[in-house]
């Protein structure tokens, strides 16, 4: 099964899908239709050469996720807006999109700096207990990556109780859906993708375990005594780790090793809580965010064509050994 190389998230009654540096949201609006909005995508950093290097791209793809996620999360909500905007000038309506964007920087920075504290400095300082019971600094590491894990999972399994996210799971299940659908070969229908699994090896979810873990290996390293540069260089790692983890997660999206189905299972199973089963009007809306910006039939045909050339070769080979 080849990668479709697409990937997106949910957002407030929809999907966001990306395909390089072009991007589209599909949301149901309150009255039934779907509204897609198509742009371009520009990187926070102006060079491409720096989004193509291993390990470094990863550190770029992760804060462009986040903004991108921010400024469709946006999109998404402007439909449901208890009270209709009024109208506004020419001049007005260009100061609040500008302030609409520092906004949206700022919440994602403050995003940033709020999950490195909760993810990174608090387990540092939780595991501090365990100093009564043991000198080992490894000890140590892997009890703070456990409280790590394990303060993830409860703020997922605390989210997942709001109605307002169950829905939301279930358009991201309505994502995985349609992508599993289209790199299976199958015609991208509503009721094709329903017969597929709601879970994707190179979920976002995934990757935010897979960075729980490299943390864990990370820290071993950390041979300081100082517990504030320790605190430093765990904040300080933070893109290192996310570098290595999005190889990692590409890496798991482009095999189907052994060892890559190993490594990808503990993601898969985290995604039964992050994911739901979606109905056939959310699919629906997974579909018109895919094909706005993805031509899943043309994917297809070149698979269809690279397995028919692999086919005659192996064909070709075989008939030229003799037989016993």
């Amino acid at each position: 099964m080849k990668s479709s190389n697409i990937g997106g998230q949910a957002v407030l009654e929809g999907i966001m899908m990306r395909n390089g540096g072009r991007y589209s949201v599909a949301v149901r609006k309150p009255d039934g239709d779907i509204e897609v909005d198509i742009r371009q995508y520009k990187s926070i950093i102006p060079w491409k050469t720096p989004l193509k290097i291993p390990f470094i791209r990863g550190i770029f793809n992760f804060v462009d996720s986040l903004v991108l996620g921010m400024k469709t999360l946006t999109f998404s909500a402007s439909f449901f807006e208890e009270e209709e905007e009024e109208l506004l000038t020419e001049a007005e309506a260009k100061k609040r999109e500008k302030n609409e964007k520092i906004m949206m920087n700022l919440t994602v920075v403050l995003s940033v700096i709020i999950a490195a504290g909760l993810f990174m400095v608090l387990p540092y300082y939780l595991s501090g207990l365990v100093k009564h019971y043991t000198d080992s600094r490894m000890v140590m590491t892997v009890c703070e990556g456990l409280i790590r894990v394990g303060l993830f999972l409860l703020y997922i399994a605390l989210i997942s109780r709001m109605k307002d996210i169950q829905r939301t799971f279930m358009y991201h299940g309505a994502e995985h859906k349609c992508i599993n659908c289209i790199e299976h070969g199958a015609e991208l229908t509503p009721e094709n993708a329903a017969k597929y699994s709601r879970l994707h090896k190179r979920c976002g979810t995934s990757f935010l375990l897979i960075v729980m873990v490299v943390s864990i290996i990370c820290f071993m390293f950390i041979r300081v005594d100082n517990m504030a540069l320790k605190i430093v260089l765990r904040v300080i790692l933070v893109p290192v780790i996310a570098g290595v983890s999005f190889e990692i997660i590409q890496w798991a999206g482009r095999s189907e090793s052994c060892l890559v189905n190993i490594v990808s299972k503990p993601g898969l199973m985290l995604q039964k809580l992050t994911t739901r089963e979606p109905d056939l009007e959310m699919l629906e809306v997974a579909i018109a965010s895919i094909e706005a910006i993805y031509d899943w039939r043309q994917f297809q045909a070149e698979n269809r064509a690279a397995a028919d050339g692999n086919s005659q070769k192996t064909d070709r080979s075989n008939a030229g050994v003799s037989q016993p």
